[in-house]
């Protein structure tokens, strides 16, 4: 499926105008800095232009969301844009309180130079990035804020994946290495080893039948690529991300709800419950209200 491409990590430097917005410290809303663009109606993030579109043409502005930048090619839409800066916000403060929950995984979001960047077309796709960030792209048409509104059905919104997939590899990773760092012997790996039926470097044809976690393809390689996509599935499944769609996902993931991880995933949902970590606790709908 087109919103389950293989995660993609990028590192770049990219060097943009800062903005006023929303911090972990100040539970006021800014106003919009100088070079702000239409900050269409969101009360709580504004988007500004890229004054160094040299550097990438096609992204021409950008949204911070707890000093974690949020970027857009020329043909993104400005609700998409604010959209995904919604859902980063409401994983990041759960209970929009205005504080961040776990202020060291943005810590270490921060200090790694995390980003997203969202893409209308393939040509927006950077091909010369300088090192010295870390990224995830989001596709704009993949990003859709209806399946919140219409009872979790029709296309998926890809935002709940791959803003969660940043947050996991910038921030929980570096914060936690040994409990969800992406390499053999994490507590977040050998969770995985059990869902996939043992310890697999390669793609195992066919999964142990009692497997289940099942992703099968073939360039997504155990550490980043798997356990990553792995940690998506179990925190959406918890979260009820996935309850309509164990139809389109069962070939790869089949515990699909929160029941169903607290009897089969035993081991992945005490990690993603355990409270001294924080996680979101409700599903993030794009509407954050602090």
């Amino acid at each position: 499926m087109k919103y389950m491409k293989k995660f993609k990590l990028i590192l770049s430097s990219i060097l943009l105008t800062s903005i006023m917005s929303c911090s972990s410290d100040d539970n006021t809303t800014t106003t919009p800095a100088t070079g702000s663009i239409d900050p269409g109606n969101d009360p709580n993030f504004i988007i500004v232009a890229n004054s160094e579109s040299s550097t990438l043409p096609t992204f021409n502005r950008k949204v911070i969301v707890f000093g974690v930048d949020i970027y857009a090619a020329s043909g993104v839409e400005d609700a998409k844009l604010l959209h995904a800066a919604n859902i980063m916000a409401q994983y990041l403060d759960n209970d929009e309180d205005g504080v961040v929950d776990n202020q060291l995984v943005v810590d270490k979001m921060i200090e790694n130079k995390a980003l997203l960047y969202m893409w209308k077309t393939e040509s927006d796709h950077p091909s010369d990035v300088p090192a010295g960030r870390e990224g995830q792209d989001l596709g704009a048409d993949e990003t859709v804020p209806a399946w919140h509104t219409n009872g979790h059905t029709g296309r998926f919104d890809a935002s709940l994946e791959e803003v969660w997939h940043i947050i996991n590899f910038a921030g929980h990773a570096k914060a936690y290495p040994t409990v969800f760092g992406f390499g053999a012997g994490s507590e977040l790996a050998n969770a995985m080893d059990i869902a996939r039926g043992g310890h697999f470097i390669t793609i195992p044809n066919p999964y142990p039948s009692a497997a289940w976690y099942t992703y099968d393809d073939a360039t997504c390689e155990y550490a980043d690529c798997m356990t990553i996509e792995y940690m998506y599935w179990a925190m959406s499944s918890i979260l009820g991300a996935q309850e309509n769609r164990l139809s389109d996902i069962g070939h790869e993931w089949k515990p699909n709800t929160n029941a169903l991880m607290q009897t089969t995933d035993v081991a992945m949902y005490a990690l993603l419950t355990d409270p001294q970590y924080k996680f979101p606790t409700v599903l993030p709908d794009g509407t954050y209200k602090h």
